[in-house]
């Protein structure tokens, strides 16, 4: 059960940092004018776990911060995906 924790762990210290990344990159590609990120994959990476590092971006790169369904959504998400980790912590 402990590595199956620890590659839980892994995950989401991926997938946040892809989040994070990904973010980055459509605010560049945004003020370059250059092909964009679609909105679905940054929210399909937040969706599956990716929200902790989508929503640090947000803030760093001052990105989407004015759709309101990313300011209100990404911090919606963070908060999920917090009380399911810590729920999972305490039954393993």
């Amino acid at each position: 059960m402990e590595s199956i924790l620890n590659l839980l762990y892994i995950y989401i210290l991926v997938i946040n940092i892809i989040g994070f990344v990904l973010m980055g990159r459509d605010k560049k590609k945004a003020q370059r004018n250059e092909y964009r990120i679609s909105e679905r994959t940054l929210w399909t990476v937040a969706v599956i776990g990716g929200s902790i590092g989508s929503y640090i971006a947000m803030k760093v790169y001052r990105h989407k911060t004015k759709h309101r369904l990313f300011a209100m959504g990404f911090p919606f998400l963070v908060i999920v995906h917090s009380v399911l980790f810590i729920w999972i912590n305490q039954g393993i």
